[in-house]
């Protein structure tokens, strides 16, 4: 059986490695992020069967299948709370929570060699689970930022909040007083606690409150750019792959 991690936790992704070493599966690549799992899978033959985690150093993984066709079976390695859980066992797909633990990773080995699915049915069943983690059911979402100013704590509503952004390594939001403050967290962080009727990942920089769109402008290679109310450092363009379900978000 040939095998893939791709997981952007370098001590869990070992960690992982070794479990699969005791179960005398050998790993042909261990990988970080999804620029680095789409350079691999572009260039490499495709694996029996590949360990993915959900959020990657550098976005979700599910951005992989929307650039390639991965010819794969996929078991998930996830930290993910319950309702994404339920949605994993609703599309069998197999998941493995973490801290991973031996007994249920030998398990879910197990049921991929007894059931080898297709990858036609690996790509409904992502596209399902994708839909569930983007619009879930009775999940809390942030109203309100506390963030650090000084020796003061600012309290910032999410609807005076126009965009989340990430600027070298370090992720800020930008206010409609025209402030921009920064925050602990990645992009990726936030963007799952962000209500998704109210916020959209547009790219892998920027993260836009709907209510602040002041205009839409088509953009060179079917992609579009967005004007916001007082926002103006940089350039906001919907990336190609992100159009259409922009287009939905704002129906």
């Amino acid at each position: 059986m040939n095998v893939l991690i791709i997981e952007d936790e370098k001590p869990a992704a070992r960690r992982l490695n070794r479990m699969l070493a005791s179960l005398n599966i050998d790993v042909s690549e261990m990988l970080h992020s999804v620029e680095e799992s789409l350079n691999w899978l572009q260039n490499n033959e495709h694996p029996d069967l590949i360990f993915l985690d959900i959020q990657l150093s550098d976005g979700l993984s599910f951005e992989i299948f929307e650039e390639i066709e991965v010819k794969s079976a996929i078991i998930f390695t996830t930290a993910y709370d319950e309702y994404a859980l339920k949605a994993f066992k609703l599309n069998s797909i197999d998941y493995l929570l973490k801290p991973i633990d031996e007994d249920e990773l030998e398990a879910a080995v197990n049921q991929f060699k007894k059931q080898q699915p297709k990858q036609a049915e690996v790509q409904v069943n992502l596209d399902d689970i994708r839909k569930l983690l983007i619009n879930p059911i009775d999940r809390k979402f942030k109203k309100r930022l506390s963030i650090k100013v000084g020796q003061h704590i600012k309290i910032i509503p999410v609807d005076d909040i126009e965009c989340f952004y990430s600027e070298n390594k370090a992720t800020y939001i930008h206010t409609l007083e025209k402030r921009n403050y920064l925050l602990d967290n990645s992009l990726e962080k936030w963007e799952e606690q962000l209500n998704p009727e109210q916020f959209f990942r547009v790219n892998r920089t920027f993260i836009v409150h709907i209510n602040a769109i002041k205009d839409i402008i088509s953009y060179t290679n079917s992609r579009l750019k967005l004007v916001l109310e007082t926002y103006n450092d940089q350039e906001i363009i919907v990336s190609r792959e992100r159009v259409k379900d922009f287009k939905n978000w704002i129906d």
